[in-house]
Order: structure tokens, then C-alpha cells, then sequence
């Protein structure tokens, strides 16, 4: 084995294809949704155990960090959702090629960027 080697150990001077930033955006977004569901579940539930529930769960969606986790919980499930039919359609042998690869992938990220932003202004 060849010890003399170059090593590159800094992360950020690696240029990702746009096939590989989707796919570990998708995973990350993946673990953000399976964080955020027992949040969701919860204010879910107090909201619709009472009238006093449903009005304390209003009151804190009123507050900036309520909404940036909020916005945060939507672009994960966006971002998820558009990166799953990507990976569907691969599966059905849409896009399987290298350059459908790479279309798609910056489709899923050009959509994903779009629709993240109207959700921020529809929050807001």
C-alpha cells in the first residue's frame, strides 16, 4: 500500500456532485423529520384536548422562534417529499442515466429552494 499518498482531510475544499448534496440533504432532512414528529404530536394534542389548549398552541405560534422551528419542521418535510419522488421515479427507471441523474438532482434542489421560500413568506 502507498503511504506517500496525498490526504485531504478538509471536508469544505471537496467539490460534491449535485446527485451526492442531494442525497445526504435527504438523510439529514430525514433525521430533522423523525426529531421533529414527537413536537408535532405533541401540540397536536393540546391543541385538541381543550379550547385552553388550542388557544396556548395559537398564542405561541404568535412568537419568531415558534415559527422558525415551524419553518424548519416544513423545509425538512418539503425538502424529503421532493427528494422521495426523485428517488421513486429512479426506481421506476426515470432518470437513471448520469445526466438524468444530475437534472433531477438539481431539479429537486432548484423546487426545494422555491417551495421553501413561499412557505417562509406564507408563514411570515
Amino acid at each position: 500500500m502507498n503511504k506517500n499518498r496525498p490526504v485531504n482531510l478538509d471536508i469544505s475544499t471537496i467539490n460534491l456532485p449535485a446527485a451526492a448534496l442531494v442525497s445526504i440533504l435527504h438523510r439529514i432532512s430525514g433525521v430533522v423529520l423523525f426529531a421533529v414528529v414527537a413536537l408535532l404530536l405533541w401540540m397536536l394534542d393540546t391543541s385538541l384536548e381543550s379550547q385552553q389548549g388550542f388557544d396556548s398552541i395559537a398564542a405561541a405560534f404568535s412568537s419568531v422562534p415558534a415559527k422558525l422551528i415551524l419553518w424548519a419542521s416544513l423545509a425538512a418535510l418539503i425538502y424529503h417529499l421532493l427528494a422521495g419522488i426523485r428517488h421513486m421515479l429512479m426506481d421506476l427507471g426515470i432518470g437513471e442515466s448520469l445526466q438524468g441523474g444530475r437534472r433531477g438532482a438539481v431539479l429537486v434542489l432548484v423546487l426545494s429552494v422555491i417551495a421553501i421560500v413561499l412557505v417562509g413568506v406564507w408563514l411570515w
